[in-house]
């Protein structure tokens, strides 16, 4: 007979008292066992919702949801081995970019990536984009493409931290997906189980993201770098603005295009910001002293991309589809940009196709948006500011109702907001 119960370990919670490691431990495994039923576990994370954990709890928490499946080796690589997690944003295409980058500078990139959902694009979505291209790699396939082309981005296996699709389906039906616990453990989980040395977390803030207050982002990186550290992984956060999209493509294959033309040496300035930010971080963690800004002007860095996506069956020279039916949003009067909603943006790529409501939800390669206008930038009344893709004319027609008030006119100079905010690390 158990010495536990699920409805005395919700109850626990629910009063706001600590659980014990061994009443964590058992719930968690009777969970993936089935002797816990999806609506006890479901009572159980909105108890956690309201009453959060102790950092003990979240501790034993995630060490068992790691527990729950393998651990992928990377121990052997003659490579010191570095990822990087966004909390996802609109137009962040950065991993695509910093992959190939950090690995022309001698690191191994695992970058195990997911989909997108809801306003924010999936790394694994934009590179399917590709013909050909494959997400699924065995753990086999993983280590020897790290080993010859030093960077893979693929979907993080069935057997890394099981339990967390689990908890996260439920978490995505029951309104508990915004719990800085819960969204620490289901990060973190997976990135300790995927054997990296190093891990820089890129936590967005603002408009765009999921997280829209600095102190909150901020509580956020602090509990992820702590969860690293703890588990021997060196793990920085670096908060980064999301008030208006990420340079100016935001879709599927349009961003594979502005990822390729940064990897070229130029693209958006703000992309290369960030994705340099990023890799230095990243590059001082496995202490290799190179200059990436060197690897993206000299080439080195586009050529490790096309290794990487040849790699996984898809071909760098094909042309990237473009959605048939093509709109433009005007200006309606002159004056100074002083803002771009990077959530307007975001759901009106959504709706033109780009996106998904639901995991299972196809999604569109040449649908999105083309932002052709920037914060800080003089617009004439008639210009164009955005340019919309959609693969039929009623999912233009949803896009297009959903970014026209995505901008902000006025008359003085929009006020500078720094893109890198702040970095954390323990």
């Amino acid at each position: 007979m158990s010495a536990f119960s699920a409805v005395e370990v919700i109850t626990a919670k629910r009063d706001g008292d600590a659980l014990s490691d061994d009443a964590i431990t058992w719930m968690l495994d009777a969970y993936m066992k089935g002797e816990v039923a999806d609506e006890q576990m479901s009572a159980l994370l909105m108890a956690v919702f309201f009453n959060g954990f102790e950092p003990r709890e979240l501790l034993t928490w995630t060490d068992q949801m790691i527990a729950s499946g393998e651990r992928l080796d990377l121990k052997g690589l003659s490579r010191p081995s570095v990822d990087k997690h966004s909390t996802g944003g609109v137009g962040d295409k950065i991993s695509l970019i910093l992959a190939p980058l950090v690995a022309s500078c001698g690191a191994a990139v695992p970058q195990l990536s997911g989909r997108g959902l809801g306003h924010t694009g999936g790394t694994l979505d934009k590179l399917e984009s590709i013909p050909g291209w494959r997400a699924f790699l065995s753990n086999d396939e993983i280590r020897s493409q790290l080993e010859n082309v030093g960077a893979v981005i693929c979907a993080a296996g069935q057997g890394l931290a099981p339990v967390d699709r689990r908890l996260y389906a439920l978490r995505d039906v029951t309104g508990t997906v915004e719990s800085i616990p819960l969204i620490s453990s289901s990060i973190m989980s997976k990135k300790i189980a995927e054997g990296t040395d190093a891990l820089v977390l890129d936590v967005k803030v603002g408009r765009g993201a999921f997280i829209k207050t600095h102190d909150r982002a901020r509580e956020l990186a602090q509990t992820m770098v702590s969860l690293g550290t703890s588990h021997g992984v060196a793990t920085v956060a670096q908060l980064t603005s999301m008030n208006q999209p990420l340079g100016r493509a935001v879709g599927n294959a349009l961003e594979v295009t502005e990822s390729v033309d940064v990897l070229q040496g130029g693209g958006p300035g703000d992309v290369r910001e960030l994705t340099l930010g990023l890799a230095r971080i990243m590059l001082e963690l496995v202490g290799l002293d190179v200059d990436p800004a060197s690897k993206l002007d000299d080439g080195s860095a586009y050529a490790t991309y096309r290794m990487m996506i040849e790699a996984q069956g898809g071909d760098p020279d094909a042309k990237m589809v473009e959605g048939a039916c093509k709109d433009i949003v005007l200006a309606p009067q002159e004056g100074i940009i002083q803002s771009v909603d990077a959530l307007d943006v975001g759901i009106a790529a959504w709706r033109l196709g780009a996106g998904r409501a639901r995991k299972e939800d196809p999604v569109s390669a040449g649908a999105g948006v083309m932002c052709l206008a920037r914060v800080g930038e003089f617009v004439e009344a008639g210009q164009p500011l955005f340019e919309l893709f959609a693969d039929d004319h009623e999912h233009l027609a949803r896009g297009r109702d959903a970014i026209t008030r995505a901008v902000v006119l006025g008359e003085t100079s929009a006020p500078h907001e720094p893109l890198l905010l702040e970095r954390i690390s323990k």
